[in-house]
């Protein structure tokens, strides 16, 4: 089995003959849903392969086609009576460079339409009705001039649109372009806004027939308000939840196929679909679906090298996913961001909207934001949020949706708290002692020593709790060694910190651990904050106060061991109750029996 990792084009997946997972089914729901349509997923979520469906399917010149490339799908069993039945035109602004001054971009933008515009006179030259002008200068003259050669033909235009927002993107996840550049792009009588008002006027009887966008966020089409007003969005509807990405038994059965390709042994595709759940899946786009997709780049990406090599990646985060952390960055650099880019990271107090916003340009960004829903939103818009049900109020509850979104969160924090090496060379060190042996004292001196002040004095410390369980997780967060679990569902109740080696690495010194916090005032404990940092751990840990909360973490940790232990598999569990004073000083206890 051939995996397509990277790779967009419809055609060559087909004729490769490479895994490929059939939505051809949706067609005629989308000819149904609209004639200009729009569909929103975060970055490498499929949506180009989606396009080049699209034009392979409706383009009257691959007529001939049609049989070896969906005879054995969904829709060739079935078609519609709208195949092969369109010039179709596509555009990529992501091949639009969003850099230089205006005329630069201008020109950039019209040598792109230029080119497609091109290539759609050497496709459908036969069937064309009259010349059709390129003017070197002005693609949107050049596109006129191309409808106008359409609409004398019995055919229409298939205009599809991929990364439509590729400019409003630049402008976020760059600090060093200039938004007020970008404004005069989409305002007044700006190229964006422009073109798109030539498009609106051309699916108005002027040879275009159908649209279909693709992109990140609503951004653009909120910034050019009336010149382009009439686009349909798919995004959250039900029937499309899945359009892009793979289900559970999908993977499911790609893994058997890997397994049995190359002769693993037969529990490896059951142990490699659990990383693969932890790390890749955890998307919801449907407040009306409860299943849950897999970022198909990601999955592809694990199953690529498992198929090739018998093993899993010892990288689970793809290379390309990683500029994913500048989004978080942008967000957490607006106003009010900080906070709510950290909170993200606390499951017992997941960020919750009343509904997603789905109007709203880039001046909203760079002012302060109107309600808190803004920022969530915008974070869900970028994938490193999604829908995970509704509360008690029924708000829209949002939430990190795997391993590999989170260890972008921690990278984030990481980098913010302790920017010099010798902070992270330190951290290495103490942390890589605790994975093996359990021990938390040169870990919790580092923490006081580091962190607590840093939080301190960034004014990070939204609760005392929440402070000590983003300090513990982001200083030992390590996704090639453990799958980070905060606040796992344990039996009845909930604890706070697990890491669970990765089956793929338990031949090697790695203990699990399972840790508890409290945390204590310097008053409940009678301490004045003075004679709290001059007190050793072991003389506090005597004190009634964190005695109490000590037994109180312990009682739950064996309770939590027990529900472990019935669960099942192999286990080296180290268990830890934490009591941290005032965010100033950490005293603890081991139970190191193991399971």
């Amino acid at each position: 089995m051939r995996f397509p990792y990277g790779i967009a084009d419809f055609r060559k997946i087909c004729e490769g003959d490479y895994f490929y997972v059939d939505r051809t089914d949706r067609i005629p729901l989308i000819e149904d849903a609209g004639s200009q349509l729009l569909f929103l997923r975060p970055r490498r979520f499929g949506k180009s392969l989606w396009l080049s469906t699209l034009e392979n399917y409706y383009d009257l010149a691959r007529a001939d086609d049609f049989e070896p490339l969906f005879g054995g799908l969904k829709i060739g069993q079935n078609p519609t009576p709208l195949r092969n039945h369109y010039f179709v035109m596509r555009w990529d602004f992501s091949a639009v460079d969003p850099g230089g001054n205006l005329n630069a971009i201008r020109r950039s933008l019209f040598n792109h339409v230029n080119v497609r515009i091109k290539d759609a006179i050497a496709r459908y030259g036969d069937w064309l009705d009259g010349r059709v002008e390129v003017n070197p200068d002005d693609g949107l003259a050049s596109l006129q001039s191309l409808l106008s050669a359409v609409s004398r033909t019995p055919h229409k235009l298939y205009l599809l649109v991929d990364e439509y927002d590729n400019f409003a993107n630049e402008v976020m996840i760059s600090p060093l372009r200039d938004a007020g550049r970008y404004e005069e792009l989409v305002e007044g009588e700006g190229i964006i806004k422009t073109l798109f008002k030539v498009i609106k006027s051309g699916a108005s009887g002027g040879g275009i027939d159908r649209v279909f966008l693709t992109g990140v966020s609503p951004v653009v089409l909120s910034d050019i308000t009336s010149g382009y007003n009439v686009a349909e969005d798919l995004s959250n509807d039900p029937d499309y939840h899945d359009l892009c990405g793979f289900t559970e038994p999908e993977l499911r059965a790609a893994l058997d196929a890997v397994a049995t390709a190359r002769r693993l042994e037969a529990d490896q595709a059951a142990i490699a679909l659990d990383l693969m759940r932890d790390f890749y899946n955890g998307y919801r786009f449907s407040s009306q679906r409860d299943e849950r997709v897999y970022n198909p780049t990601l999955a592809l990406y694990f199953l690529k090298h498992l198929g090739r090599h018998g093993a899993y990646p010892p990288r689970l985060l793809d290379d390309n996913l990683a500029m994913d952390r500048n989004r978080i960055q942008y967000v957490a650099r607006l106003p009010h961001g900080e906070a709510l880019v950290n909170r993200a990271l606390d499951p017992a107090t997941p960020l919750t909207v009343a509904q997603l916003v789905n109007r709203f340009g880039v001046r909203d960004m760079l002012t302060a934001p109107r309600t808190p829903d803004f920022l969530a939103t915008l974070l869900y818009y970028f994938g490193v949020l999604t829908l995970a049900g509704r509360d008690a109020l029924g708000k829209l509850v949002l939430t990190i949706p795997n391993q590999v979104i989170r260890k972008l969160y921690v990278e984030r924090l990481q980098e913010q708290v302790l920017p010099d090496y010798t902070n992270q060379e330190q951290r290495q060190a103490v942390v890589e002692r605790f994975y093996a042996t359990g021990d938390l004292d040169s870990l919790c001196d580092f923490l006081e020593q580091t962190y607590f002040k840093i939080f301190d004095n960034r004014d990070l410390r939204w609760s005392n709790e929440l402070v000590v369980k983003t300090a513990f997780l982001v200083t030992l967060f390590n996704d090639a060694f453990y799958l980070m679990d905060s606040e796992p569902a344990l039996g009845r109740g909930y604890g706070d910190l697990l890491l669970r080696v990765r089956p793929d690495m338990r031949q090697y010194a790695l203990l699990d651990h399972l840790l508890e916090f409290k945390t204590l005032s310097p008053k409940a404990v009678g301490l004045t904050s003075a004679e709290l940092v001059t007190t050793t751990r072991e003389a506090l840990r005597t004190l009634p106060a964190v005695a109490d909360a000590l037994r109180d973490a312990q009682v739950q940790l064996a309770r939590y061991r027990q529900t472990l232990e019935a669960a099942g598999g192999p286990l080296k569990l180290h268990t830890h109750a934490v009591v941290c004073i005032g965010l100033e000083r950490l005293v603890f206890t081991d139970m190191s029996d193991c399971c």
